[in-house]
C-alpha cells in the first residue's frame, strides 16, 4: 500500500508541477498584457518551477494531503503573482481577466494531455503503463487545479468573480475574507465539503472537454 502511494505520488509529480507553474506564469503574462509588469519585472513568466514553487504551499501541504488521504485528495499552490491592479486601465474588469488566465491555462494543459494520449493510443506508447498513467494524473490534476481555484474563496481565482459583480462596499468586505481563506479551505476540506462544492465544476469542466473524447 506504502508503495502504491509512492509510486502515485512519483507519477503525479510532472502534472502537479506542471499544473501549478502554467497557471502562475499566465496570471502573470496576461496581467503584463493588460498593462501591469509587476510580474514579468519579478521573473514570473517563466516556466522555471523555482520561480513559482512555495515550499508549504507547493511540496508540503500537497504531500501530507495526500498521505492523510491515502491519495484520495490533494491541493497545493504556488507563490501568488503580485498584481499592482491600479496600472490596469479598467481595475476591475482587468482583474477578473487575470485571475481567470490561471485556471484557463490549467484547462488548456488538460486538452493537451488528453490530445497526448490519443497520440500515445496511435503510436503504441500507450501501452506503457508508466506514460498512461502519468498523462491521466496531468489531465485530471489540472482539471482538479482549476475547479478549485474557480471556488468562490478569497484569495482565490474565482472570488474576483464574485468580486466584479458586487457593488463597491460590498466588495471591500467581502475581499477582507482573504485572510481567512486558508482556515475556510481546512474547514471545507475535513468537514468534506470541499468535494462537494468542487465535483459539480469540475464534472462542468469535463462536460467542456467532452468533444476532445477521454483516450484514458
Amino acid at each position: 500500500m506504502e508503495s502504491q502511494l509512492i509510486l502515485n505520488i512519483l507519477l503525479a509529480v510532472p502534472g502537479f508541477l506542471l499544473a501549478i507553474v502554467c497557471h502562475e506564469a499566465a496570471h502573470a503574462w496576461v496581467a503584463n498584457k493588460l498593462g501591469d509588469p509587476t510580474g514579468r519585472m519579478l521573473g514570473r513568466i517563466s516556466l522555471n518551477p523555482m520561480k513559482h514553487i512555495d515550499p508549504w504551499g507547493t511540496v508540503l501541504l500537497p504531500l501530507l494531503l495526500i498521505v492523510f488521504s491515502q491519495g484520495s485528495m490533494v491541493f497545493g499552490y504556488a507563490r501568488p503573482v503580485l498584481v499592482t491592479v491600479q496600472n490596469f486601465k479598467h481595475p476591475r474588469r482587468d482583474s477578473v481577466f487575470v485571475s481567470l488566465a490561471g485556471p484557463v491555462a490549467n484547462v488548456l494543459l488538460a486538452i493537451i494531455f488528453i490530445l497526448a494520449g490519443w497520440l500515445g493510443h496511435y503510436t503504441g506508447v500507450m501501452h506503457n503503463p508508466g506514460v498512461s498513467r502519468v498523462l491521466e494524473a496531468g489531465m485530471t490534476i489540472n482539471l482538479v487545479l482549476a475547479a478549485f481555484n474557480l471556488l468562490p474563496i478569497p484569495p482565490l481565482d474565482g472570488s474576483e468573480l464574485v468580486v466584479a459583480l458586487l457593488p463597491g462596499p460590498w466588495a471591500y468586505k467581502y475581499q477582507r475574507l482573504a485572510p481567512f481563506g486558508f482556515l475556510i479551505l481546512m474547514g471545507l476540506y475535513f468537514t468534506g465539503l470541499l468535494r462537494v462544492f468542487m465535483v459539480p465544476i469540475y464534472l462542468l469542466l469535463q462536460l467542456l472537454l467532452g468533444p476532445f473524447g477521454n483516450p484514458f
